[in-house]
């Protein structure tokens, strides 16, 4: 849309400078002028000035000088277009239309917006009342709140052929109308259109107004076809333009938060509950192009979160294939790998902010992406297949457009390609001439850190110990302790033995959760597994209202509670994972002092543990930016604080004696 320069003038007439920037700042009268703290900085002293005769704001903190319009924009993340519309609608002004056409299109938008906009206060409407209590059940099974289900403009289609018809008739809307926004099935074959959405929880989309353009709908049956369904193509709404939470996710991206791509709208909705304002999806489809285009306007390196199974890693390498060609200085993606069998909701629910923390630091470069994917599986232990991959890779540089990213990424792969290859010890590449990603030598470019934070593929940097092979899979570590750290929860298949301990500890114990409950929920735990089982003796204590004074009365309603909620296998792992004779007070009938002793000491050495991981990733990285010797020191001080912490945890096994063990056990 055009505006002319006497539109622009009339709009800087009607508003004056203060009364747009003291929506955000707070401002005080100086004079002639108004006075405030920087928006776009922190400060203690005021230094932002607003002048309404000369129509300016200026900041000497950060030298940002405008009118209303800059303001807007700088303040919003918003096109000089949607600046304009905005601070116009304020002011009570009609936008110009460029051509009569316009006019009538723009015009007709509006009122196809009017009809989306009643139907989702109809599905909302529907969700709070009585016919909504299935709908309003799965949403508390999904420990979405009643607050997030206003915030996201949530609701319910009832199962009726034309609930949402009569409805939506009664108000005097058109079938045309209700048809041309996909609303309602209809066509030629269709003497009768009908709604379209019929017994699903409603996800309202928005475009970047906060306007809803289309739905999406979440079937609460088995048995019907599409689980999720969501609008057709309509004048409102093309979803391969459109993301989910789009609006809210510029906005916050603006402000500073990471951008990060989820696959579903409850994935989308868990994330920001979470604190990660800034996550959007793709609307039922694989990212598309204007979706890639529409995010590297938001971020320069978006982060793609994906599930952590064959699946999610194939849509990250589809995620990848396509930016490739796009790629510009400064523009990429990053790739987060969730742990395997969880989605971004599961993993909200069981492990909260700190979880998702983790999986988003351990992102991986796209460049990273595309060479694991090449590699992964392969036999290279011939020339004609090493050349293969060669010829494949450099087929896949050629064809990022941009001169300059195709010039680094080709000196990329030709480095790791040499390292792969190279010979080693004077024979061929791990003494078999076969290259097996995650092993073997680590990848570092010439001149010290690599470009990836320091990290070489597979582990290993400058100045540190030497590599040790650590488990292939969608995370390369560092180190081995990195290997076993929360950042790599779905790469293992065993509950660690200390997160097994505590468990049985709980097990065998009800009666800790009386006075420990809070630090058990807040515990961290690695594995999966290990936070659905603590989650399943949390309920199992919580629903047990009647709590038998005897403990072994206790242990035996937690095992037969735990049991029907289906963990009779978790509980079969448990019992593999650790030697219960080794620790006594984990049995059942230890006394409770040598109980409460053991108990302290694993959460003590648990936590140190957590707490020395993320001082290593620390230590690591800063030692991959600079090898300097101070640290290279520290790096060693943290491994040589968690070898004592290794140590000090076989001491467990020392707490018992007043539960009888050394007799017992002779």
């Amino acid at each position: 849309m055009r505006f002319t320069p006497q539109f622009l003038d009339e709009l800087r007439a009607r508003l004056s400078v203060s009364e747009v920037v003291g929506k955000r700042v707070k401002l005080k009268k100086a004079g002639r002028e108004w006075k405030g703290l920087s928006p776009f900085q922190q400060e203690k002293t005021p230094s932002f000035y607003v002048n309404d005769q000369k129509g300016f704001y200026h900041d000497f903190s950060s030298g940002k000088h405008g009118d209303i319009i800059n303001f807007v924009m700088e303040t919003d993340g918003l096109p000089f277009a949607e600046a304009v519309e905005r601070l116009a609608n304020m002011a009570g002004l009609p936008l110009p239309a460029v051509t009569p056409n316009a006019a009538r299109e723009e015009q007709r938008r509006r009122s196809l917006h009017d009809v989306m906009d009643l139907a989702a206060k109809f599905f909302a409407e529907t969700l709070a009342s009585r016919v909504g209590a299935k709908a309003r059940g799965y949403l508390a099974d999904r420990a979405i709140s009643p607050a997030t289900q206003l915030q996201f403009r949530l609701g319910y289609a009832p199962g009726e052929r034309f609930a949402l018809k009569e409805h939506l008739g009664k108000l005097g809307v058109s079938v045309e109308d209700m048809v041309e926004t996909g609303l309602l099935i209809g066509g030629d074959d269709i003497p009768v259109p009908y709604d379209r959405f019929r017994d699903r929880v409603m996800f309202p989309i928005a475009d970047l107004r906060g306007r809803v353009i289309a739905f999406g709908g979440r079937a609460l049956e088995k048995d019907v076809p599409a689980k999720y369904l969501n609008s057709p193509e309509t004048p409102l709404f093309h979803k391969g333009d459109n993301l989910y939470n789009h609006q809210t996710a510029r906005k916050a991206t603006h402000d500073g938060s990471p951008l990060i791509v989820v696959e579903g709208y409850v994935d989308v909705i868990a994330m920001v509950t979470a604190g990660f304002a800034g996550s959007v999806a793709p609307l039922g489809t694989a990212l598309t192009e204007s979706q890639l285009a529409l995010l590297w306007k938001m971020a320069d390196e978006p982060i793609l979160c994906f599930d952590g199974d064959r699946a999610g890693q194939k849509a990250a390498y589809r995620a990848a294939d396509l930016a490739l060609p796009f790629l510009a200085p400064g523009k990429s993606l990053r790739f987060a790998l969730l742990p395997e069998g969880q989605d971004p909701d599961d993993l909200v629910r069981s492990g909260g902010h700190g979880a998702i923390e983790e999986v988003i630091a351990a992102a991986r470069p796209l460049a990273d992406m595309i060479w694991s994917r090449e590699l992964e599986g392969g036999n290279f232990a011939t020339p004609e297949r090493r050349a293969a991959l060669e010829a494949r890779i450099r087929e896949l540089t050629n064809g990022i457009r941009d001169e300059v990213v195709r010039r680094y990424y080709r000196d990329e792969f030709v480095e790791r390609l040499q390292r792969a290859f190279a010979p080693e010890g004077g024979r061929g590449f791990g003494g078999r001439g076969n290259f097996r990603p995650g092993g073997g030598r680590p990848f570092q470019p010439r001149g010290g850190a690599n470009r990836f934070g320091g990290q070489g593929f597979g582990g290993g940097r400058r100045g540190a110990p030497g590599p040790t092979p650590l488990p292939s899979g969608p995370y390369q570590a560092a180190s081995p302790q990195l290997a076993a750290s929360p950042i790599l929860r779905g790469q293992r298949s065993a509950i660690s033995r200390r997160e097994a301990l505590i468990l049985q500890c709980l097990i065998n114990h009800p009666w800790l959760l009386h006075e420990h409950l809070e630090e058990v929920a807040a515990l961290e735990l690695a594995h999966p597994e290990a936070h659905k089982l603590r989650a399943g003796i949390i309920d199992a204590f919580a629903n047990d209202h009647h709590h038998s004074p005897d403990p072994g009365e206790q242990a035996e309603k937690m095992r037969g509670d735990l049991a029907k909620g289906g963990f009779s296998q978790t509980l079969q792992r448990v019992e593999n994972v650790i030697t219960t004779q080794a620790v006594w007070a984990a049995r059942e009938g230890a006394a409770r002092d040598d109980v409460l002793a053991t108990w302290h000491q694993l959460v003590a050495l648990h936590r140190q543990w957590h707490s020395l991981l993320r001082e290593l990733k620390d230590a690591e990285l800063a030692l991959g930016e600079d090898p300097s010797e101070a640290n290279l020191a520290w790096l060693r001080d943290v491994k040589a604080r968690i070898g004592e912490v290794d140590g000090t945890e076989a001491l467990i096994e020392g707490f018992g004696e007043l539960s009888g063990r050394l007799q017992k056990s002779m």
